[in-house]
């Protein structure tokens, strides 16, 4: 059997991102400023100072505002509450991001529900989580968003495939299972208590594995030819030729490869859509409380 077709996720995400930069520009002739992203950092995580830099550096090259906001991680939750509070009042921001995990003592949910919903542009507020439930327009989890257009643009209608996502995160899990059932995809969620989770999989014609395990779905799990979306990122222990450990996904890639019609690679498939769709969020928002239409295209 052939090799799956590697699902191209940088690639996509750059003409997205493309995309972006153009509507970014207009807006700023119509309205006479740019979109506004707001990141805050609290604290000193190694990895979040890398994706807030990164979210900065996108949000430049595509003509959106980028407003940075580096906390100690001995801030109270009153300090954090009162910034997120004058974020909503600023007219010059239309998205705010907490970046997480928040230092111990802090509360994450109450953070979240503190956001104005219409600048929750990573899509994690409870009315946000609410309007997607019930199919009415809302902020979407940047990643879940990113797969779902990475499977439209490989298989175009989702009408009547049969998906498993397996993981059910507020994060990925769930929002994926929703966005997948209004494609009109047959969706089943699966996770670490699925009685025989291999057999489940394997009845899939699309599989989003999100669970946070590194090479756990194995390749006799794929249903020959379908199509698998690998979320997971996971760096596994130093040997001597890769010192700093290798990455991999949920999917063990060389087996699922042998079987699956399409997969995507860890890294370069999922990673790259979720900050392409975090500016699309922005772009959006700021397009709403503008009074202008959504962006096309998009």
């Amino acid at each position: 059997m052939a090799q799956a077709v590697r699902i191209d996720g940088k690639a996509f995400a750059d003409g997205l991102r493309a995309r972006i930069g153009v509507a970014a520009a207009a807006f700023l002739q119509q309205t006479a400023r740019r979109p506004g992203l707001a990141v805050v950092l609290v604290g000193d995580d190694a990895a979040s100072q890398v994706y807030v830099g990164a979210k900065a550096k996108a949000c430049e090259e595509a003509g959106i505002a980028s407003f940075e906001h580096r906390l100690p991680a001995t801030t109270s939750s009153a300090e954090l509450l009162t910034l997120v509070e004058r974020l909503n009042r600023d007219p010059e921001v239309d998205g705010i991001l907490v970046q997480l995990p928040l230092p111990q003592g802090l509360d994450e949910q109450a953070v979240i529900a503190a956001i104005d919903p219409d600048k929750d542009v990573d899509g994690f507020h409870v009315i946000n989580a609410g309007r997607l439930a019930v199919g009415q327009t809302g902020f979407v989890p940047c990643t879940p968003l990113g797969c779902l257009m990475l499977l439209k643009d490989h298989l175009g209608d989702l009408s009547g495939q049969e998906a498993v996502v397996i993981g059910r995160s507020n994060i990925v899990g769930k929002p994926m299972a929703q966005l997948l059932t209004d494609a009109n995809a047959t969706v089943t969620i699966a996770h670490s208590r699925t009685k025989n989770l291999p057999e489940v999989v394997r009845r899939a014609d699309i599989v989003v594995a999100a669970v946070g395990r590194p090479e756990m779905v194995r390749g006799d799990w794929i249903k020959p030819g379908a199509t698998v979306i690998d979320v997971g990122i996971n760096r596994l222990p130093p040997t001597d030729d890769k010192p700093k450990g290798r990455l991999v996904g949920d999917v063990a890639f060389g087996e699922a490869a042998e079987v699956a019609g399409a997969i995507t690679p860890v890294p370069g498939g999922v990673g790259p859509m979720t900050i392409a769709v975090l500016l699309r969020n922005t772009l959006v928002a700021a397009h709403a409380h503008a009074g202008l239409p959504a962006p096309e295209g998009l």
